[in-house]
């Protein structure tokens, strides 16, 4: 990203001299649970009020598109898959990762063995449940580099376009349905149904990862040096609460209890969720490798003659905020 921190706004945050808690809105992806934990903790534990900030965490849902909310000013940072944020970077919303807590992808297809699915190969003429909203654009791209069509047919796979739940495979509505190792995948294995009787595909292991759960904020705001200083006081806090919430996942799990006002989760769910995010999260201080940017980007290029992105991003992501918060 060609803009510079300036000296004076360094330091200012190496100072801490703020004077007043600034005010962050933070638009998470989805509900309140394990996902996010790191925050909640930041939260709980203070380390947002050590940093002189006043947070607040919006959740998400099946309604809320985290950069709708940005772009209309709802929130002031957002977490998103890298996919969705090229893909509305390319499309003119301007968004810049400032920071990656989420190092490994948890996403994965979850199928029933008694189909035949034993490799993607054999995807071909089943229906597999996917999400959308953003979340699509990781299968797309996978079956572009597979040669498989998403149009149907005994040589294509049929896309059922699937709620955020894992009815459609309970219900034999379709083969596979799209999983993330925290969350989905223990569902099914909860309904009865037990390992041996499902075929999981790790898009980690199918050399089709895509990086989730990034800190995003617009171009624009990151221009202002007030707005930056509130960025490295925030994405220091924040990694400070993924790192003790990594130490200390039953602890976590249970700050996620109390934040969700829902009532929806419930404690095995969340104890068991918090114990795998931390193996997504182990491994990132907070800073984006750009090696995995480039896997990112690579993988998403791959789409053959529909690619989620159609050119290589500019500036879609800067080490200025973690530099400055890591140091």
């Amino acid at each position: 990203m060609k803009h510079i921190l300036t000296a004076a706004a360094l330091a200012l945050g190496a100072a801490g001299t703020a004077q007043a808690a600034d005010e962050v809105r933070l638009q998470l992806q989805w509900v309140t649970q394990a996902q996010f934990a790191g925050y909640y903790v930041a939260l709980d534990k203070g380390f947002y009020g050590e940093e002189d900030l006043d947070v607040t965490i919006l959740p998400g849902g099946p309604d809320i598109a985290p950069p709708q909310v940005l772009a209309g000013g709802g929130a002031d940072v957002m977490l998103n898959w890298m996919p969705s944020a090229l893909a509305a970077r390319e499309k003119g919303l301007p968004l810049v990762n400032i920071a990656q807590p989420f190092k490994s992808s948890g996403l994965m297809l979850t199928c029933w063995k008694d189909t035949g699915i034993t490799s993607p190969a054999d995807f071909k003429g089943k229906t597999i449940g996917v999400w959308f909203f953003g979340n699509e654009y990781p299968f797309l791209s996978w079956m572009s580099k597979e040669g498989i069509s998403t149009d149907g047919g005994p040589d294509g796979v049929t896309v059922l376009k699937q709620g955020f739940n894992v009815d459609p495979l309970l219900q034999r509505q379709a083969d596979c349905i799209s999983t993330m190792t925290y969350n989905e995948y223990g569902q099914v294995l909860d309904s009865g149904v037990s390992e041996d009787e499902l075929v999981t595909f790790k898009y980690e292991d199918m050399g089709v990862a895509t990086l989730e759960d990034g800190i995003y904020a617009l171009e624009d705001k990151l221009e202002d040096p007030k707005f930056q200083d509130k960025m490295v006081r925030f994405v220091r806090a924040s990694m400070k609460g993924w790192k003790y919430a990594e130490a200390n996942p039953g602890e976590a799990a249970d700050i996620v209890l109390e934040n969700d006002a829902s009532g929806a989760q419930t404690e095995a769910h969340q104890q068991r969720m918090m114990v795998e995010i931390a193996k997504l999260t182990a491994g990132s201080n907070g800073a984006l490798d750009p090696v995995d940017f480039d896997r990112t980007v690579a993988t998403l290029l791959g789409g053959g003659s529909d690619p989620v992105i159609t050119k290589t991003p500019e500036g879609a992501w800067t080490h200025i905020i973690t530099d400055a918060a890591l140091k």
